[in-house]
């Protein structure tokens, strides 16, 4: 049996994928609506096997806010790398960090790490495999601690709000 409102499985995964849809094509037609509609209810229908643990987002609307500062924060991270390539003769300070996770939630600590992958200037490259640390190479490094803090606060809490 279809669980899910109006037949869809995940009513929020079928919203983001035809919002994704309409953005990826050229302006809002018809066709592009009615392909939207059919890939946004076909999609988690034909994948809702592999969603053995539904995910445990709990404040969608907390999750768009989250969404924006991401996506700000992705363009000031844009500008500031473009910077580091631009100005002659200026070296960057690469380093690994090692972030300590408080997240626990595996959907939680995987939107974290993609969210630190997205970012310009930042990568995941590896979780502990007791999930407590992440390690992420970060392209410029002046304050290891001030990093921490940032992704903590920015990312790491409003996403255990969210999953929580």
């Amino acid at each position: 049996m279809i669980k899910g409102r109006f037949g869809l499985p995940m009513p929020i995964l079928s919203l983001a994928l035809f919002l994704v849809w309409q953005a990826l094509n050229d302006g809002v037609t018809g066709g592009s609506v009615v392909m939207g509609l059919l890939l946004a209810w076909l999609l988690p229908l034909a994948t809702r096997n592999f969603w053995p643990d539904r995910p445990g987002i709990k404040h969608p609307l907390r999750f768009s806010f989250y969404v924006v500062r991401v996506v700000f924060d992705i363009i000031v991270a844009s500008a500031e790398v473009a910077l580091i390539v631009m100005i002659p003769g200026r070296q960057p300070k690469t380093a690994f960090v090692s972030f300590p996770l408080e997240l626990e939630h595996p959907l939680a600590i995987s939107t974290l790490a993609s969210t630190i992958s997205l970012t310009p200037g930042t990568v995941s490259a590896d979780i502990s495999d007791d999930n407590t640390l992440l390690l992420i190479h970060v392209l410029d490094l002046d304050d290891e601690a001030k990093l921490i803090e940032t992704i903590k606060r920015r990312y790491e809490r409003p996403l255990r709000e969210i999953f929580s």
